[in-house]
């Protein structure tokens, strides 16, 4: 059993020398002496300079060092020479606002406990060198920082990597484990191919922009309204659709129309500050990474568009309002239902953080809101369902009854979403927020957390222009079939909550090349069971 446990840390050795420059740094007085990687009550040494000459050519008959070097990956000098010669950092400017962003801080805090300057563990420190030497080149590689540490040993906790690393595989596993157990099912197979309308073929009722003046804003909220046409079926709901982090409201105009098209009336709205602009504003280096800090005027916005219609400055004349949005903007719509963080988020993040787990990004995220005080909401009683794409929110409460809210949630996500997985987060999270007995989660095989996003130039190829090129290693399977089928489900779903009914729950359901499943309250417990 100990050579079983003894093996995997020499394996883990290979990965530790592309995390140990990034994390080490430290302002240039003099170069660090070794390197000290502790394991098992053992510590192996390495002097830095003879790592350095030994990428150069130089001291070939240290055979001590060669044979530390071969653990931990690095069997041939040309690979050591192109891994201290690598640049770590290509833009600095986004660089420097992401390490200035909580997210960025919090993940350097963690690191630090594990790569140690001596025996300093300090996250500010590690910060503040890195941006001097972001400030004097433009390229920074291992080599540099190695030149400029500061203290005479970097203390490496072989262990606490083993730990993060089991962590991440059993993470993974439990994904690949619910494929599995949702295959397993015996249940008839269904096609769903009736009212296969797809989005984009939809022509027919164009939006009336309206800038809506706020208090709490600078700048007026643009609002795109989508109203039907006269010949359409009146709904007793309209949607209020709320964009993601970085998002912007054209993103969605796909399932705008479409609702709009089946007789919703939809307000689109956009988020100053956590929009593409502000991506932008990230990706030149003006502005850091937007976090949960902007959770509070989200809800402010949604606020406002909730009371310019009832003012008349919204013209709509359903009465009631189902929250949509996607990711950020679906965790906006759960926190504005007036659903209670319990008090144990706290505790939950200590674990997830030392565990540095990011198999679940959104994780970050969600345990920022330690930090933040958001104001009481109260229940809204017109508040008819809650539709969230890739959504999250499962650390924020407890799996219970006590703070529940029955409305109706459909939350949908994929087997491919690294950002929210789909397992801790929408099957989690409806059991963990929603006791109505019409919630359902949609799960997509393929789709990963940005298939629902269109962007300009999608619908002719695999990729699209946007701040970032998404092409299909983010999108996951096509992304305008998974758009169909959302724009498909969510309708079918907003037709049985006027009705008052529940939409099936199958599982191995199909839709033209598309396998999905759609999950009540029982089949998820049953799955997490069985997990």
């Amino acid at each position: 059993m100990r050579t079983n446990s003894f093996i995997k840390k020499l394996v883990v050795l290979g990965t530790v020398g592309s995390l140990l420059a990034p994390s080490c740094i430290y302002p240039k007085l003099q170069a660090a002496e070794r390197f000290e990687i502790h394991f098992d009550g053992m510590s192996i040494p390495i002097s830095i300079k003879e790592l350095i000459d030994w990428s150069n050519g130089e001291e070939e008959t240290n055979s001590e060092l060669a044979s530390w070097l071969n653990l931990l990956g690095f069997k041939e000098r040309k690979g050591l020479a192109k891994f201290l010669s690598t640049p770590l950092v290509k833009d600095k400017s986004m660089a420097r606002q992401i390490l200035r962003s909580w997210s960025g801080r919090k993940l350097l805090d963690e690191v630090s406990d594990l790569i140690l300057m001596d025996e300093d563990s300090s996250g500010e420190r590690v910060l503040d060198t890195f941006e001097n030497l972001l400030n004097e080149k433009d390229e920074v590689t291992t080599f540099d920082l190695l030149n400029s540490l500061s203290v005479k040993t970097i203390h490496i906790d072989l262990d606490g990597w083993i730990e993060v690393a089991n962590n991440w595989r059993s993470e993974l596993n439990k994904q690949q484990k619910l494929m599995s157990n949702l295959a397993s099912i015996n249940e008839k197979l269904v096609k769903r191919n009736k009212r296969n309308i797809l989005p984009f073929e939809i022509k027919e009722n164009e939006y009336e922009m309206i800038s809506l003046v706020v208090s709490h804003r600078n700048e007026p909220l643009n609002l795109e309204v989508w109203n039907p046409s006269f010949r359409q079926k009146n709904r007793s709901n309209w949607v209020l659709l709320m964009t993601g982090l970085g998002g912007d409201r054209n993103h969605f105009n796909w399932l705008a129309r479409s609702l709009s098209h089946n007789g919703w009336p939809v307000v689109v709205m956009d988020h100053p500050g956590s929009d593409s602009l502000a991506l932008e504003a990230l990706v030149k280096g003006r502005l850091p990474l937007p976090g949960a800090e902007v959770i509070t005027d989200r809800l402010n916005d949604l606020e406002s568009v909730l009371k310019a219609k009832k003012s008349g400055k919204v013209d709509i004349s359903a009465e009631n309002v189902v929250f949509m949005g996607h990711s950020l903007g679906a965790l906006t719509a759960i926190l504005a239902s007036g659903v209670k963080i319990d008090d144990q988020l706290e505790n939950r993040c200590q674990k997830v953080l030392d565990n540095l787990s990011l198999t679940n990004l959104s994780s970050l995220l969600q345990c920022q809101l330690i930090d933040i005080t958001l104001t009481e909401r109260k229940n809204i009683e017109n508040l008819s369902a809650i539709v969230g794409m890739n959504s999250f929110g499962s650390f924020l409460w407890k799996k219970n009854l006590e703070n529940q809210i029955n409305i109706p949630l459909f939350l949908t996500g994929g087997t491919f979403d690294l950002v929210t997985p789909a397992m801790s987060e929408q099957l989690g999270l409806l059991l963990a927020v929603s006791s109505s007995p019409l919630s359902r989660v949609l799960l997509i095989e393929g789709a990963s957390h940005f298939s629902p996003i269109r962007v300009e130039g999608q619908m002719y190829q695999s990729e699209g222009k946007d701040v970032f090129n998404l092409g299909e290693s983010i999108v996951g399977y096509h992304p305008l079939s998974v758009q169909s089928l959302l724009a498909f489900e969510i309708t079918s779903f907003l037709e049985k909550v006027e009705e008052k009914k529940s939409i099936p729950s199958n599982t191995n359901l199909t839709k033209g090349e598309l396998k999905f499943h759609i999950l009540d309250r029982a089949k998820i417990e049953k799955l997490l069971i069985i997990q």
